[in-house]
């Protein structure tokens, strides 16, 4: 008799132990799938009701992430601060009314690019504070050797979402139109809100007593960049993140005006990628352990230009949509495999105390990153062409993945664990 049969499904799948994760689990995989439709039907809102020129959709996507650039590394502070799960709840429940403006106002036929990109700061704004308690609530609902997996678990929903998001965005704005298609992202945030209302996890409910904003600014910053790992992964991540949002400010650009295909066709692309992230998220905790966290990342880190390079060789025709299909594919293996490792990885090495500062500051300067390249891809577009511009950003993701190769993260090792 197989004695592994007979042992009970808690022991071999230990995360359905976790309560309070499996909660938080499905809250973050109902609002992510409305998350991915809400991104391809903002793009095609500003494409083609809103007619959005390519610097245009640049300052649109920077709009997202300037709050990070601003305000990250305070929000960072305010995360370690206090109890994170009544922040989650407060901007799951703020940001469902924010996007409810976005319907409203079109309706109102009030909606301009001027006002979207208002609404997307202050979104942005909102979801800078969320992110960094997001990101360090998990270790509050699994202990550390549960860390990645748990990740991946998440990366996997985050895969699935942006496999049926953009197909169901697809359809909806076909069907509806892109301001109403928005308001399914705007009532998952409000369940995801409700949901996470109803967990009961244990956090520090008071304060720290010294509090002192520039200390604790300073103390998340030295970690890490004085962090012999964290530091060198924190760069490159920010150059993967810079040239990354040059390749995504005009692929939708690319797809349907230069291209010619529909917001459907375009919604299929993106699914590719999803596929591609849930395969990789699939084996991400196994590959860690065999291969190491360090080598695996790096890797990832390169397959990320491989994938892009087949963009600007798609044209118009048979041939096109399986290259951009490929290119998806590719560049969600790449985010499958990565994200879980990397996440697991420095929340082990982080101490509780820290790490709302920690994840803010990687974070924020990476969205910062995405702050600036976005609309440098728009201004490249408009200068040079779409298809210059992301063999720009290609080379510049080589560059980013080479130095990552040559640090000392190629060491890091997953056994390594911060006392909480």
């Amino acid at each position: 008799m197989n004695v592994a049969t007979n042992e009970p499904v808690r022991a071999r799948y230990p995360l359905l132990s976790a309560a309070g994760f499996l909660w938080f689990w499905s809250a973050d995989s109902l609002s992510m799938v409305g998350t991915y439709i809400t991104a391809l039907a903002l793009q095609v809102l500003a494409v083609e009701t809103l007619r959005a020129s390519p610097i245009e959709l640049g300052v649109l996507a920077a709009a997202r992430w300037l709050p990070y650039l601003l305000f990250g590394l305070i929000a960072g502070v305010l995360v370690d601060r206090y109890r994170r799960r009544p922040v989650l709840v407060t901007a799951d429940l703020v940001r469902a009314g924010l996007l409810a403006v976005i319907p409203l106002s079109a309706t109102m036929d009030v909606l301009s690019m001027s006002l979207l990109i208002a609404i997307v700061v202050f979104f942005g704004t909102v979801s800078l504070t969320y992110d960094a308690a997001h990101q360090s609530f998990l270790p509050s609902l699994v202990p550390p050797e549960l860390l990645t997996p748990a990740n991946a678990r998440l990366e996997q929903s985050s895969a699935v979402a942006q496999t049926c998001g953009p197909v169901i965005g697809g359809w909806l704005v076909r069907i509806v139109g892109a301001p109403l298609a928005i308001m399914v992202d705007a009532a998952s945030y409000l369940i995801s809100g409700l949901i996470v209302a109803r967990l009961r996890v244990t956090e520090r409910s008071d304060p720290p007593p010294d509090r002192n904003l520039r200390l604790e600014l300073r103390e998340g910053l030295a970690w890490v960049y004085g962090h012999r790992m964290l530091a060198p992964l924190a760069i490159a991540s920010h150059g993967w993140f810079f040239f990354s949002a040059m390749v995504s400010t005009v692929y939708v650009l690319f797809v349907i005006d230069e291209l010619g295909f529909g917001a459907s066709t375009l919604g299929l692309t993106f699914a590719s990628g999803g596929v591609g992230a849930v395969a990789g998220a699939s084996v991400a905790d196994h590959a860690g352990r065999r291969f190491g966290i360090g080598p695996m990342i790096i890797g990832c880190r390169w397959l990320t230009p491989v994938g892009y390079a087949l963009i600007p060789l798609a044209h118009n025709g048979v041939a096109g949509l399986p290259l951009l299909c490929a290119a998806q594919f590719l560049f969600g293996v790449s985010i499958g495999v990565d994200s879980p490792l990397e996440m697991g990885y420095r929340q082990s090495v982080t101490p509780d105390r820290l790490l709302g500062r920690m994840n803010a500051t990687m974070r924020s300067l990476n969205r910062a990153a995405i702050v600036v390249g976005a609309p440098i891809g728009g201004v490249l577009a408009a200068w040079l062409g779409i298809r210059w511009t992301v063999w720009i950003a290609v080379v510049g993701l080589l560059i980013s993945a080479l130095a990552l190769t040559t640090s000392g993260f190629r060491h890091a090792r997953s056994d390594v664990v911060a006392p909480r």
